[in-house]
């Protein structure tokens, strides 16, 4: 299996991730990757995917231990990559990088997650008036020039302009794999299919996968994987009390799409529509709106 080529991957650090630790990464043949730009259902696709590898049973470790964040500056690179080094099973990866900032694998899968901006929005307020130690993050992620992450006061419509005038981070994500839509090696996913049918949803993703279980394993599996029971299952998915106010039932908080209805203005909804067709063809802005399989 060939080693990341560093000099085929744009660099995007900022204050809570740095691809450059992709440098370290030694592949395999069959790795699947989350990518996803953040709030997108990623936590909830790595759960499904690591509940399919191990066809229902008890997983051996905590989703994000099983399924790591490579970017993340706050996760030990040595024991991270240790850890995956030690994994006899299939692996998953996650990453909220654009696709020019991963290393790609003919053999390799990757699962694309989408979801409304404006829902990604709703749910990055809540994410960082939970999360705990940004000012720490931003003082670390100034000393080595990278960007400061966004701060979040409660005023949700100052937010909301920050966000938008810095809306590449979303929208450049969700436009770098639309242009590798048509790689039989790339499944688009989105969050508002998963919560109208997840059994679908997980039954899809592990065709994708060549992963073949039985029909009470799927069950099994679509129900491990519901928010409900990764509310009532922490265990399952990982200790997030050290960075989130309410651990995991902070982080995945409401998981409901349309919030945004009744906060945004029409002014606010304008900046985002010109923000969208500034960086995504119309097919794009409709499938993230509204979901679908793109690949039919």
């Amino acid at each position: 299996m060939a080693k990341v080529n560093m000099a085929e991957i744009k660099l995007y650090p900022d204050a809570i991730a740095d691809n450059r630790r992709w440098a370290n990464f030694e592949p395999r043949a069959d790795d699947i990757y989350v990518c996803t730009p953040a709030k997108c259902g990623t936590t909830w696709t790595q759960t499904i995917i690591a509940n399919l590898i191990f066809g229902g049973e008890d997983l051996p470790q905590p989703v994000m231990q099983l399924c790591p964040w490579v970017e993340a500056v706050f996760n030990p690179e040595e024991s991270m990559f240790e850890n995956l080094s030690k994994q006899t099973h299939r692996r998953a990866i996650k990453s909220h990088c654009a696709a020019d900032g991963i290393p790609w694998f003919d053999d390799a899968k990757y699962i694309f997650v989408g979801r409304d901006a404006r829902d990604v929005f709703m749910s990055m307020s809540n994410h960082l008036e939970r999360m705990k130690h940004i000012e720490d993050m931003n003082a670390l992620a100034a000393s080595e020039d990278r960007p400061e992450m966004p701060k979040y006061d409660g005023d949700i419509h100052a937010f909301y302009d920050q966000w938008m005038n810095n809306s590449s981070h979303f929208f450049d994500i969700a436009a770098s794999y639309w242009e590798r839509r048509s790689q039989d090696n790339l499944l688009f996913v989105h969050y508002a299919d998963l919560k109208q049918d997840l059994a679908g949803g997980v039954k899809r993703i592990a065709r994708f996968l060549d992963i073949e279980l039985t029909e009470p394993q799927y069950q099994t599996v679509t129900e491990r994987s519901s928010f409900e029971y990764m509310r009532n299952h922490p265990e399952m998915v990982g200790d997030l009390e050290v960075m989130f106010e309410g651990g995991l039932k902070g982080f995945i908080f409401k998981g409901t799409n349309g919030r945004w209805r009744d906060v945004l203005s029409e002014e606010e909804v304008g900046v985002y529509k010109s923000r969208a067709q500034q960086w995504l063809p119309n097919d794009a802005i409709k499938w993230l709106e509204n979901g679908g399989n793109i690949h039919d």
